[in-house]
This record gives C-alpha cells, structure tokens and sequence, in this order.
C-alpha cells in the first residue's frame, strides 16, 4: 500500500509501516496548497495528516486516494463532505492523546488559580512581588469543575481532578443520572438549559467538545454571563466551540480567568506573529500543545499503523467518521468502512 505522510509523523510509527510493507512517502514539510498537485500525481493510497488541512481541492484533485487518516482527534482540518463524494474514508485516532489534553488542562487550571504565567513574567521582569500574589488564589480542594463535554479527554480530566479533591460534575448530551453516578460525579445535565442552570455554582468550567455545527459558538454570552463572578474557563478543545469576544467581555467586567490552549483564527503554521484579544486578559495561555507529549504521539502512531494494517489485511477502515455518509452513499464503500 503506498502511504503519503504530509505531516510529522513519530519516528518509530514511519518505520512500523515500511516493517507492514508500506511504499511511505514522507514528506511533512508539504503545505497544504500544494497538496492537490501532489496528490494529482495518483501514487497515494493513504494520506496521513496531523493539523493540515486537506481541503476539497486536495480531495477532487486525488487519483486513487481511499483513505485520510488523522493522525489525532479531530477531523475539522479535513473536508470530509468532499471525501465522502469521492468514496474516501476519513479515519482518526480518537482517545490518543486523552492522557496529554487532561494533563494540561489540569496545569491550565492550576496556573490560573496561582497565576503562575503572570508570576513568572514578573521575575523575568526583576520584579518581586510576594504580596501582591499571595492573595487571590482560591486552591482546588473543594471547589467545583464542571465538565463539558464527557468523552475520553472529559473522563480523563475528571479522574485526576478528583486526586485534587476537586468536586467534579460534568455535561454531556448523552449523559445520564445514573451513568454520573457510576463515573463518581455530579450530573450537570445533558441538555443546554440544564448546564445553564448548573453552572452559577461552579469554580471552573473546562470545554472538551468536538467541533461540529452544533457546538460551533456553543460557549455564548449567555453561557459566560451564568458562570460565577471570578470563576476559572478553561479550552483546549477547538476555538470555535467559543465565541471568544464574549469571552473576553466576560473576563474583562466578570473577572473570569482564562487558560486557553486554543484560539479563534489561530495560525495555522508556527513561528509567526499571532495577535489575539485574549493576551492583555488574566489567565494562562499555551500554543495548541495539549496533545504535544511524547507519550501521547507514540500513542497516536501506533494507531494510526493498526488503522492502516487493519485497512491492509481486510479492507476495513476502523474508526472511520464518515462511514454512515458512505454507506448510504454505496454498498462498496460501507463495507470498507465498518
């Protein structure tokens, strides 16, 4: 099978597919403008991506392309409508990197509570200030976090959360009472007008929801005008489930804090200017890192290797997003894609 990697791959993943007999073109440094020419050229099979974007143009342009792997999560980098009417499955990797997101979300938390950035950019500063950042920090133990969103990453914050002594609730569409009361959490709902109503009462709020038209701008006005005074917001989902200039509203006249791990209009390459409103605000901010450990990217390459070695040996690609689209699309395409 002939295999394009148009992205960074870990080391050991590459090799593990030339080991299944895999023709591998690596080529990471690839942008994604140039994609449609390169696969015009009909030699790739499988496509591998991390954060670059494969647009329709890639997908229309594509000879014998039959499968987009994300070598990650989420799928919104890849125009998946264009995939499905071409008969391309799109796969991903999903649970991977749950480990890392929820290590960093606890850090974010953590780091706006002690305002840890704005500590250490004031010794950097030469400045010494005990006083002044010895108050104001509410501590973990006992206070309440809200989950949004109770998937891998949900569940894997809630667990080290509760080594905090944090009293953890979570939202979710598809969550029950009785499940809640399973995982050892409080129920916060499962419907808007439930997590709206929950909301006043907790300390911090974490967002963990896949990007889809119905969470697009999910975090509005209304939701920031019901968190408590003072009280902590976390992302490091994707940006656009946040409509970040009410965010912003809210941290300014409510006194929110803010540890954001993602952005509207982020940059989609890396060292280049980046202006965002949220970098006057109080809070700790990172670079789209939460899935960036070693331990989470040798996760997400071994899967990705058992995707493509499964798709090898029985036609069948696991974890595939698109896999309804394609069945209601043609027979052929469904039974690859179960």
């Amino acid at each position: 099978m002939r295999v394009l990697i148009a992205d960074n791959l870990e080391s050991e993943g590459v090799q593990a597919l030339e080991r299944l007999g895999c023709t591998v073109m690596l080529e990471p440094s690839i942008k994604a403008e140039e994609l449609p020419g390169r696969l015009g050229k009909g030699d790739a099979e499988v496509l591998i991506v991390r954060s670059k974007k494969v647009p329709r143009a890639a997908i229309e342009e594509s000879k014998n392309l039959r499968a987009i792997i994300r070598a990650g999560a989420g799928v919104d980098n890849i125009d998946s409508e264009a995939a499905t009417e071409r008969g391309i499955g799109v796969c991903n990797c999903p649970g991977m990197n749950s480990v890392a997101v929820a290590e960093l979300t606890l850090g974010l938390i953590i780091a706006c509570d002690r305002r840890i950035t704005d500590q250490t950019a004031a010794i950097k500063a030469h400045r010494w200030d005990k006083k002044g950042f010895s108050g104001g920090a509410h501590g973990l133990k006992g206070s309440t976090l809200c989950i949004v969103g109770f998937g891998a990453i949900g569940r894997a914050v809630a667990h080290r959360a509760a080594a905090f002594e944090m009293t953890v609730a979570a939202w979710d569409r598809h969550l029950t009472p009785s499940l809640a009361r399973e995982r050892g959490i409080a129920f916060a709902g499962s419907s808007r007008e439930e997590l709206l109503a929950f909301l006043p009462q907790c300390d911090v709020a974490s967002v963990h929801l896949a990007l889809t038209p119905e969470t697009r701008k999910f975090c509005d006005a209304e939701f920031f005008a019901r968190m408590k005074r003072g009280a902590t917001f976390i992302n490091t989902a994707r940006g656009d489930v946040v409509d970040e200039a009410a965010m912003c509203r809210a941290a300014t006249e409510r006194g929110l804090r803010l540890g954001l791990d993602v952005y509207e209009n982020q940059p989609a390459g890396s060292g280049v200017e980046f202006v965002t409103p949220v970098a006057p605000l109080t809070g700790a901010f990172t670079h789209h890192c939460g899935a960036s450990t070693d331990q989470s990217q040798r996760a997400v390459a071994d899967e990705t290797v058992r995707i493509v070695q499964v798709f090898m040996e029985t036609g069948r690609l696991e974890n595939c997003v698109n896999a309804s689209a394609l069945a209601s699309r043609s027979p052929a395409s469904a039974a690859r894609s179960r």
